[in-house]
C-alpha cells in the first residue's frame, strides 16, 4: 500500500501525477496552494479508489512544512515524494526580471523545493527506504535567457539532486531528478512563445512515473529536446546563443 505525497498537486504536472497514481490501496497526501482546485484533484482521486490527505502550507514555511512532513510520515511512512510545487518565474514585459521577482522565484522553487526534500532525507534515511524525486526542467540544461531566475533553480534542484542520490543510495533512499520539456499546463500557458513538442500534463505524468520506477538519476523527456537541451552546454557560445534564440517568451499575466 504505497504512500505518495506530492506537492503543486492542485493542477499541472502534480494534479496529472495525483491522478496517474490513484487506485485502491495507495494514500495520496496532496499539497496545492489553490484550495478549491485541490479539493476537486482529492475528489477525482478518491473516486479512483485512493485514500487522499490535503494541506495547503506555504512550501516557503521552513518549520510548518518540516513539522507537518514528520506528522504525516508517522501517520504513514512515505514511500514516495514527488517536490513539484514552483512558480514561473521572467518578467511579465519581457524585460530583465526584477530583484524582488528573481528572489520571489528562489524562494519558492529552490527553497520551498528543499524545506520539503531534505526534511525527507533524514525520516527516510532513518528508515532505510524511501525515494525523493526533484521536478527541474530541461531549462537546467538549456537556461531560458528571460527566465534566469528560473533556470538557476531548475539547475540547483538537478545538480543537488544527483548529488543526493549518490549520498543517500547506500542508505537505502533513492533520488532521482525530473526535467521535463513543455507540458500544456496553465502555468505553462502563461508563456507566450514557441513550445516545441508541448505534452499533455496526464502524458507527462505517465512518463514521469514510469522513469521513477525504473530509478533513472534523470528522467527527462520529450527526447529529441532533452537530447539537445543536455547537448546544448557544450556548445561554442554563438551556436548556443543562436539555438536559445527562438525560446524567448513573455509572461501573460502579470504579478
Amino acid at each position: 500500500m504505497p504512500v505518495i505525497l506530492i506537492t503543486g498537486a492542485s493542477s499541472g504536472i502534480g494534479a496529472a501525477l495525483a491522478r496517474h497514481y490513484a487506485a485502491p490501496g495507495t494514500t495520496l497526501i496532496l499539497h496545492g496552494r489553490d484550495g478549491a482546485r485541490l479539493d476537486a484533484v482529492a475528489t477525482a482521486c478518491r473516486a479512483q479508489g485512493a485514500a487522499v490527505e490535503t494541506e495547503r502550507l506555504d512550501v516557503r514555511d521552513r518549520a510548518g512544512v518540516a513539522a507537518w512532513l514528520r506528522a504525516a510520515h508517522a501517520a504513514h511512512p512515505l514511500d514516495l515524494v514527488i517536490v513539484n510545487a514552483a512558480i514561473n518565474g521572467g518578467d511579465p514585459g519581457g524585460d530583465v526580471e526584477t530583484a524582488d521577482m528573481a528572489f520571489e522565484t528562489v524562494a519558492v522553487n529552490l527553497d520551498g523545493a528543499l524545506n520539503v526534500a531534505l526534511p525527507c532525507v533524514d525520516l527516510m534515511r532513518a528508515r532505510g527506504a524511501g525515494q525523493i524525486a526533484l521536478v527541474s526542467s530541461l531549462s537546467a540544461f538549456a537556461p531560458l535567457p528571460d527566465a534566469p531566475a528560473y533556470s538557476g533553480t531548475k539547475a540547483a534542484l538537478l545538480a543537488h539532486g544527483l548529488a543526493l542520490r549518490e549520498k543517500l543510495k547506500p542508505h537505502g533512499v533513492k533520488v532521482n531528478v525530473v526535467t521535463p520539456g513543455y507540458v500544456r499546463t496553465a502555468m505553462g500557458g502563461e508563456y507566450q512563445g514557441w513550445r516545441p513538442m508541448e505534452i499533455e500534463a496526464a502524458d507527462a505524468a505517465a512518463r514521469i512515473a514510469r522513469g521513477l520506477a525504473r530509478d533513472r538519476d534523470i528522467v527527462a523527456f520529450p527526447w529529441l529536446i532533452a537530447a539537445l537541451a543536455r547537448g546544448s552546454a557544450l556548445l561554442p557560445e554563438p551556436l548556443r546563443r543562436l539555438g536559445m534564440s527562438g525560446f524567448k517568451f513573455k509572461i501573460r499575466t502579470g504579478r
